[in-house]
């Protein structure tokens, strides 16, 4: 397993050749509450940097992008019901979609923890 982070706030959880993808604590904070969440549809292929869904707070909207090429395979639908839980577990319980990774060295170029760390403190 690796985890990885985008410039964009998202991260991605590699597990062979499937990615399960959400939006980071910082990426949260920064939003503010989550109210509604609009998730990739299932089979589709997306591009990297693709825009693939959205996530709205009180404060603002945001795209939320395809940090590798790739298939969605699955939606988180507790996102749906339950936007907040992008809040209140935003790496876990809170995760956005899962991919089928069809470029894996795609995942290479991007950020490890320490990395995305200093990132989003600067």
């Amino acid at each position: 397993m690796s985890l990885k982070y985008t410039e964009d706030h998202e991260w991605l959880k590699i597990e062979g050749d499937v990615a399960t993808v959400g939006i980071t604590h910082h990426a949260q904070d920064a939003l503010g509450d989550v109210v509604f969440v609009e998730l990739p549809e299932v089979g589709r292929h997306y591009a990297q940097k693709d825009a693939a869904g959205v996530v709205e707070s009180v404060k603002a909207a945001a795209d939320v992008y395809m940090p590798v090429s790739g298939e969605v395979l699955e939606v988180n639908e507790a996102l749906r019901e339950d936007p907040s839980l992008a809040n209140s577990d935003p790496q876990g319980a809170g995760w956005f979609f899962r991919i089928r990774l069809s470029e894996p060295a795609q995942a290479g170029a991007l950020m490890d923890e320490a990395a995305y760390t200093a990132f989003s403190a600067g």
